[in-house]
């Protein structure tokens, strides 16, 4: 059984008045953050409206306590987690898994990849009495938080229970470290109180180990990423008709504003070599599949929209996929792709769908979320650093001149997802050594 005096914690007063600072402010926020609430819900998302009262605590039951309770941001974190998820839910059938997300786009992975299956609802905001109502009323086992989100108030509340708290596919940038350790006081007790950090690569450990965190706390499993997307399977009915023996496919996943019109640019320079590429434009977030469709219509583009239609024809060559959960359809039919968040500063989205179908792949300079993963397939020539339109015309021209050449970087790429697998095994091992 786990038990605070074994997590190896010792609160201080100190803790206590930081923690109480930290607090006072983000409840000074809290209205702000309401009427935002409220606007985003009238405006974007009734469902997310509906529920904003989850934002405060006030959680539905699940079925059954004593389960896990699993913290995922948005799509991203809710896709790696998810193989970790099923996983438990084979090994442990009569377990309840709770889900939490903080994200509309996030909710709605949840449902589309679970249904009904897991219990779910939005994670509440950092104050004491929301966090402590919802640890309350969920009554977990354990609570797992994937990558990055770290709150004081629910770890806190999970720690007074004896609630085991780990970090599992943890991430830590170099700069995040250095912020955190300028506000030691604040952020080492929340670690203090931490069970266990399950790092998905080298330097995500040496950041946690920088900031503190204990060697039997801290694992390097590796990213989970590699396992979840090695499970992924080729579909065998072409997405919209499509087939990447009948003409080039251009597949931009994940974009955020400029990459759309970096990569129409591309495509401009491409048609004129090769008029039957066809470009598939895949927006990170749904609320900007209007501005996407408004950019094309100003350049003069004609295209079509993924929800509107069946079957593409030959002489329809850009298409706007406007439907969340098909990106990994797209990228089944692909040529080669680009992944987006990596021209914008985003840090870059996850380089191994593609590579999962064995796909070459494209990114900007902005890795640093993943950037084992794009060190690895750097290295073995599945992933091409791009920095503008011309860049990717030219590596793409090169690719269609060259088929072999685009061959052995696609297989590349579905090598080293192959062998890199195993980060799942190592950290359900980390769970069990807390839950019984």
């Amino acid at each position: 059984m786990f038990s605070a005096e074994r997590n190896g914690y010792k609160p201080t007063p100190l803790e206590d008045i930081c923690r109480w600072i930290y607090s006072f402010v983000l409840a000074l926020a809290i209205p702000f953050a309401f009427v935002q609430l409220m606007l985003r819900g009238a405006t974007r998302n009734k469902d997310y409206n509906r529920r904003r009262f989850e934002r405060f605590g006030f959680v539905a039951h699940p079925a059954k306590p004593q389960g896990y309770l699993i913290h995922c941001v948005s799509v991203g974190e809710v896709v790696a987690a998810s193989c970790l998820i099923k996983r438990i839910m084979k090994e442990e059938p009569d377990v309840q898994i709770t889900v939490t997300t903080t994200t509309p786009t996030g909710s709605d992975r949840v449902k589309a990849i679970f249904g009904d299956t897991v219990h779910h609802f939005y994670l509440p905001y950092d104050l004491h009495m929301a966090m402590a109502g919802m640890i309350k009323r969920v009554k977990p086992k354990a609570v797992l938080i994937t990558e990055v989100e770290l709150w004081p108030n629910l770890i806190h509340a999970c720690w007074k229970r004896d609630i085991p708290v780990m970090v599992i596919n943890a991430r830590m940038t170099d700069r995040s470290a250095k912020r955190y350790k300028k506000i030691g006081k604040l952020f080492n007790p929340m670690l203090g109180k931490l069970s266990h950090v399950c790092a998905q690569g080298e330097r995500d450990f040496c950041n946690y180990a920088f900031l503190g965190v204990s060697a039997s706390k801290l694992t390097l499993t590796n990213n989970i990423k590699f396992d979840q997307v090695a499970s992924v399977s080729n579909s065998s009915a072409p997405f919209l008709g499509l087939s990447c023996s009948d003409s080039a496919i251009l597949v931009a996943g994940s974009t955020h504003e400029p990459e759309e019109d970096i990569l129409v640019e591309a495509a401009k320079m491409l048609w004129q070599a090769t008029p039957s590429l066809k470009l598939i434009i895949v927006p990170r977030h749904p609320e900007r599949f209007e501005t996407v469709g408004k950019l094309l219509d100003k350049k003069g583009i004609a295209f079509v929209r993924s929800s509107t239609t069946t079957n593409v024809t030959h002489n329809q060559n850009v298409i706007l996929l406007d439907e969340m959960g098909k990106l990994n359809d797209a990228y089944a039919v692909a040529s080669f792709a680009f992944v987006g968040g990596s021209i914008a500063n985003r840090g870059g989205h996850n380089a191994l769908e593609p590579a999962a179908f064995s796909v070459p792949v494209m990114m900007g300079p902005n890795i640093y979320n993943n950037p084992v993963i794009c060190d690895f397939l750097q290295q073995r020539g599945a992933l091409t650093i791009v920095e503008n339109a011309e860049q990717i015309a030219a590596i793409v021209g090169q690719w269609l001149a060259e088929p072999l050449l685009r061959r052995n970087a696609g297989e590349a790429g579905r090598k080293v997802l192959n062998e890199n697998r195993g980060a799942l095994d190592t950290t359900l091992a980390c769970i069990k050594k807390y839950v019984s």
